[in-house]
């Protein structure tokens, strides 16, 4: 698809879009996209529209506004526009917590930190665990990459 290769070269000029500014519907687009795969608007109205009684024209507005905010790629075969994510799910969710960081916490990384450590805290015992395996696993891959 030659123009998604395209498009993702000019994704570094395009912000994001902080998931706020998403709404619902804009949301369920993007989780089935990044889960199943690219897809046309039918595919998209079969898997989220008809479930929740949208129309077609509502799926394929959706999936045009996604695209103008320069979340999605969208390539012309035959005479329906294919559209794939720009970025994956983490990729697109680090970002919003960058724009949260920089955003409404100044920059203030040990705010943010001890923010997230007691939200992971909530989220129960495992994903406490989690999150330790994660922090060794990053670490170890760091150091492995020293000189």
């Amino acid at each position: 698809m030659p123009v998604l290769a395209a498009t993702i070269r000019v994704l570094k000029t395009v912000p994001l879009i902080p998931p706020s500014f998403l709404g619902d519907l804009e949301t369920a687009v993007m989780d089935h996209l990044w889960s199943a795969g690219p897809g046309d608007a039918g595919a998209v109205h079969r898997a989220i529209g008809r479930p929740r009684r949208i129309t077609l024209n509502t799926v394929q507005s959706t999936l045009k506004r996604l695209h103008d905010k320069g979340l999605l790629a969208r390539d012309k075969v035959s005479h329906a526009y294919i559209y794939a994510p720009l970025v994956s799910k983490e990729e697109f969710y680090l970002h919003i917590l960058d724009q949260v960081v920089q955003g409404v916490m100044a920059g203030e990384a040990d705010a943010m930190l001890t923010a997230f450590v007691d939200l992971t805290e909530r989220a129960g015992g495992k994903q406490l665990e989690r999150l330790e395996r994660m922090i060794a696993e990053r670490r170890k891959r760091s150091e492995e990459r020293k000189p």
